[in-house]
C-alpha cells in the first residue's frame, strides 16, 4: 500500500489527453465545460437604465413643482430632453432622457391638481443603472474551464453568443467483473448480487463531465477479461475495471491489466474504504482498478477519477469543502489507513456520521453529503470538533 496522498498526486500528476474542442448551441451548453473565453459584444447595460418606475428628472429641480412631459416604458426610446423644472415619467428597464441625472421613485412624489409633481420625500441616490457599469463590449464575460451553470447561459444570451466552444467530452469505459453478478432487471442466485457500480459510476461519470461507455459483466475468466479490456482501452479515454483486484484466487485483474500493456503505478492504497484501488496508464487511456464494494467504488471515484476527468477536459472545478463541528464522536480500533467518513448535514450545521455498516452498505450513500476523513494514526474524532467536510 502507499499513502493515499502519495497515490492522488500520482494521479492528478500523470499526464493526460486533453480534449479538444467543439462548438455548440449555448442553450445545449448546460454542465459543459467552457473551452475558449465568451466575450460581450454589448454594453451591458446598453444604456442609461431607469433602476425603479418613477420620475426622470434633475437633481437640482427636486425642490421645484416639475412638469411631466413624457412618458417613457420599457422599449422606448425618448424624445424628449430634460430641461429646467422637467420631468419624465418612466418605467423600470426605460431609458434615461436626456438632461436627466437621476429617478425620483412613485412613492416620493405627489400628483398636483396643475398636472405637475411635487417631490414629498428625500431622493437617495440617482436610481440610475448607468450603461456599461456591468461589462463593456469587449469584455470576457465567461472563462475557459468554467463549468457552466443556468446563470452562466442567462449571460450568454444578454452578450449575443448564441454558439460556443467547449471541451469533447472524455470517454469512460466502464467494466464490472465477477460471477456472482447479473444486471439489475434479473434475479439473482442465491449466491449472486445485482450489479450496482456499473451503473452508479456510468452516471457519476456524467455528472462529472464525461460521457460513458458500458462493457458488461466479465465473468471470472482470465481470457474473457482479458478481451474486454482489450476493447475498452482502444475505444475510451478513461477504463474503470471494478473487482478482481483484491488478492483471492480469482483476483486475477492487475495480471491482465498488466498483459494488456497497462503499466501499473500502484497496486493498494492505505485508506478505508478502498485498499484495492489500482492504477495504470496505457498508450490509449488511463486505467483504474477499483474495489468491488460500491461504497468503495463511488468514493475512490470522487476522489481519483473525477480530478482526471476534470483535468482532460481543463475544467476549474473544485469540490466544496467545509468547515463544520462535528454532532457526534467517532472512533475505531485500527489507524494504520486512512478512513472516509460518511456524513450527512445537520439543520443546525453540523457534520453528523451517517449509519454505516461498511463498504458494501450503498444505501448509506442516499443519505451522505460529504465525507470526512481521519487521518493515519488517528482514532477518533470528539464530539464538537472542526473538521472539514468534503462533498460527494
Amino acid at each position: 500500500m502507499i499513502p493515499f496522498e502519495k497515490a492522488l498526486e500520482i494521479v492528478t500528476g500523470t499526464e493526460c489527453r486533453r480534449m479538444t474542442k467543439e462548438t455548440i448551441p449555448f442553450t445545449e451548453s448546460l454542465n459543459r465545460v467552457l473551452y475558449s473565453p465568451v466575450v460581450s459584444d454589448t454594453d451591458l447595460p446598453p444604456f442609461n437604465k431607469a433602476a425603479m418606475d418613477g420620475f426622470a428628472a434633475r437633481k437640482t429641480d427636486l425642490g421645484n413643482d416639475l412638469d411631466i412631459i413624457e412618458t417613457i416604458p420599457a422599449g422606448y426610446t425618448p424624445r424628449q430632453r430634460i430641461g429646467v423644472n422637467q420631468c419624465s415619467r418612466i418605467m423600470t428597464g426605460g431609458v434615461v432622457p436626456e438632461g436627466a441625472d437621476c429617478v425620483v421613485e412613485v412613492e416620493l412624489t405627489e400628483q398636483l391638481p396643475t398636472g405637475r409633481i411635487r417631490i414629498t420625500g428625500t431622493v437617495r441616490g440617482t436610481n440610475i443603472s448607468s450603461r456599461a457599469e456591468d461589462v463593456k463590449n469587449g469584455d470576457v464575460v465567461l472563462n475557459p474551464g468554467k463549468v457552466i451553470r443556468p446563470q452562466d447561459i442567462g449571460i450568454m444570451a444578454a452578450t449575443g453568443q448564441t454558439r460556443i466552444e467547449v471541451s469533447k467530452k472524455p470517454w469512460t469505459g466502464i467494466i464490472s467483473t465477477g460471477s456472482e453478478l447479473v444486471e439489475p432487471g434479473e434475479t439473482p442466485s442465491a449466491s449472486g448480487i445485482r450489479n450496482s457500480n456499473s451503473y452508479q459510476l456510468i452516471h457519476q461519470t456524467y455528472v462529472a463531465g464525461g460521457t460513458a461507455r458500458y462493457y458488461g459483466i466479465a465473468k471470472d475468466d482470465e481470457a474473457v477479461t482479458f478481451s474486454v479490456l482489450q476493447k475498452a482501452l482502444s475505444e475510451n479515454d478513461i477504463v474503470i475495471i471494478t473487482g478482481g483486484v483484491s488478492m483471492g484466487d480469482f483476483d486475477f485483474v492487475p495480471s491482465v491489466m498488466e498483459r494488456a500493456g497497462v503499466k501499473i503505478l500502484f497496486s493498494g492504497v492505505a485508506v478505508k474504504p478502498g485498499k484495492p484501488t489500482t492504477f495504470g496508464i496505457h498508450e490509449n487511456a488511463i486505467l483504474f482498478g477499483l474495489p468491488g464494494n460500491p461504497v468503495s467504488s463511488f468514493m475512490l471515484f470522487e476522489l481519483m477519477v473525477r480530478p482526471v476527468i476534470c483535468k482532460m477536459l481543463g475544467s476549474n472545478w473544485k469540490p466544496l469543502t467545509l468547515k463544520l463541528p462535528m454532532k457526534e464522536g467517532v472512533s475505531r480500533k485500527y489507524t494504520e489507513r486512512m478512513a472516509l467518513i460518511p456524513v450527512k448535514l445537520t439543520p443546525d450545521g453540523m457534520a453528523l456520521p451517517v449509519e454505516y455498516h461498511g463498504s458494501g452498505h450503498l444505501t448509506a450513500l442516499t443519505d451522505t453529503w460529504g465525507i470526512v476523513t481521519l487521518p493515519v494514526g488517528t482514532k477518533t474524532i470528539e464530539k464538537g470538533e472542526l473538521v472539514s467536510v468534503r462533498q460527494i
